[in-house]
Order: C-alpha cells, then sequence, then structure tokens
C-alpha cells in the first residue's frame, strides 16, 4: 500500500475525530469513536469506520454523520492539506461487536467446561 496514503489516513481518522469532539453540536454524535479510514488510491473517496458507545443509537448517528458529512469534508480540507479532500461515506465499524461476541462464546465454552 502506498505510504502516503496510509499517512493521509491515519491523519484523517485523528482530524475527523477531533472535529467530532470539538467542532459538532449535534449530540447524536458525541459519542462516535472513529476507528479507521480507507481512501482510494485516485484519493477521490474515503470510507470512515466508526463505533458508537451505544448500539441502539446506530441508525440515528448514521443519518447525525451523514447529515454533517459535508461539515466535516470542509472542516478537513482546512486542516489537511491536499489538492482535493475525498468524499466521505461513513461506515458502522461491525468488528467491534463481533470481536465480543467471540469473546461471549469463549466464555460460554469455559463456563461449560467447568
Amino acid at each position: 500500500m502506498n505510504i502516503k496514503i496510509e499517512r493521509l489516513e491515519s491523519t484523517f481518522v485523528k482530524e475527523i475525530s477531533y472535529i467530532l469532539m470539538e467542532e459538532i453540536k449535534d449530540e447524536d454524535i458525541k459519542f462516535v469513536t472513529i476507528t479507521d479510514c480507507e481512501i482510494t488510491n485516485d484519493l477521490s473517496f474515503a470510507k470512515v469506520y466508526f463505533t458508537v458507545l451505544d448500539s441502539s443509537k446506530k441508525e440515528q448517528t448514521i443519518k447525525a454523520l451523514n447529515h454533517a458529512k459535508s461539515f466535516i469534508r470542509g472542516e478537513l480540507s482546512k486542516r489537511v492539506d491536499i489538492r482535493h479532500t475525498p468524499e466521505l461515506t461513513f461506515i458502522f465499524d461491525e468488528s467491534i461487536e463481533y470481536g465480543k461476541r467471540i469473546e461471549n462464546i469463549i466464555e460460554e465454552i469455559n463456563n461449560e467446561d467447568k
């Protein structure tokens, strides 16, 4: 993978997290954690993965993030020095929930063995 893109992805994770904490007034977005970012090679699109503390608010959070997408992109363009800021797509990160499910299954199996 391209080192420039990897560096840009980690910068996006940091900057979007900061924008969500400091700039956004929407309460639905306050407890969002940005977990990862994948930017296409031509820098036109960025998939931004996130998770929320309360998974029951997942749909509401996706709507709020999509509503704030252009503002977030505008803030990114001010903070990150690239010619064209990629189009953002917010995706709920299922990997953490998946990991928790696996942990619970392992715990159940261990408890059955005792």
